[in-house]
């Protein structure tokens, strides 16, 4: 029996503690969206900048990258895991650099799943390129795809071009990189944006969607799952950043932070026209999940 490291008042919001490649057998549950942050296998003892300081690139064990075909075997059995879990008009995100992006594609399209979109992340606040040989990276990309090359999946284009100033959106988004008021509860080293998570679930899910996340980190995708309206799953195999996830649901508990966090986000308020939000109330209680 699966029991839940941390589940939400509203139960709109569950966190397993453990590895993805074990949990996600265990339970038979189709998710509406899926967004994946898994390893790019960066952590080659380079160093980058944040706040200004000098830092190691170095993630942790789980970041160390191993053999091309390793990396191959490894995008492939956790893609083809979430593949099951994926409503049949289901789609799926997954982020990365040219480290890991590559080897994701591939095994998305053996698996059959067809590409719908590459986004180009570019950074407004990317850090410095202390080196000065090559061009400083601003960029990650976002794979979209869908579960068939024939089933039709859910896209909210009209959404989407009114967050664009009522012009079609492209696969171009310029967003900035995580800020200070996204760590209150601590750090995780690839710790998304909120805005960026956002306006991937506002694209491709209606209200009351269900969002699974099998490498949740500090749950990014929750909290912006949960500030918009949505349900949410997340797997996370250290204990320490499943706390931060924990802390970072408890603190939207509050009305005023809650309230205060969406209207940082730019999408949030321009969606409301379109997409009304409403604070979910401890009342109203999600037990779809079989755990």
């Amino acid at each position: 029996m699966i029991v839940p490291y941390y589940r939400s008042a509203s139960h709109d919001f569950t966190l397993l503690n453990g590895d993805c490649f074990e949990l996600l057998p265990l339970f038979n549950f189709h998710f509406d969206m899926i967004f994946a942050d898994p390893p790019y296998f960066l952590s080659n003892d380079g160093i980058s900048v944040q706040a200004g300081k000098i830092v190691s690139v170095n993630k942790g064990e789980w970041d160390k990258g191993g053999t091309p075909d390793k990396i191959n075997e490894f995008n492939k059995r956790w893609i083809s895991l979430c593949r099951e879990k994926l409503k049949d008009d289901g789609t799926i995100w997954i982020s990365g650099t040219y480290h890991n992006i590559f080897s994701v594609a591939n095994s998305l399209t053996e698996l059959g799943f067809k590409i719908l979109n590459v986004v180009t992340w570019a950074k407004t606040n990317p850090p410095p390129n202390i080196s000065c040989r090559y061009f400083t990276y601003s960029t990650e990309f976002i794979i979209w795809a869908r579960k068939s090359a024939k089933k039709p999946h859910h896209f909210n284009y009209e959404l989407m071009k009114h967050l664009n100033d009522d012009k079609q959106m492209t696969d171009v988004w310029r967003l900035p990189a995580i800020a200070p008021w996204e760590k209150t509860c601590g750090k995780h080293p690839t710790q998304k944006p909120l805005a960026l998570l956002t306006r991937i679930i506002l694209a491709s899910t209606d209200k009351n969607a269900w969002v699974l996340d099998p490498f949740a980190g500090s749950s990014t995708t929750g909290i912006a799952a949960n500030l918009i309206g949505r349900r949410y799953l997340g797997i996370e195999r250290e204990a320490d950043f499943a706390d931060i996830s924990r802390k970072r649901r408890e603190e939207i508990d509050n009305f005023h932070i809650y309230g205060d966090y969406r209207s940082k986000i730019k999408d949030i308020a321009k969606s409301e026209v379109l997409e009304p939000t409403c604070f979910v109330c401890e009342e109203e209680i999600y037990d779809d999940l079989p755990f």
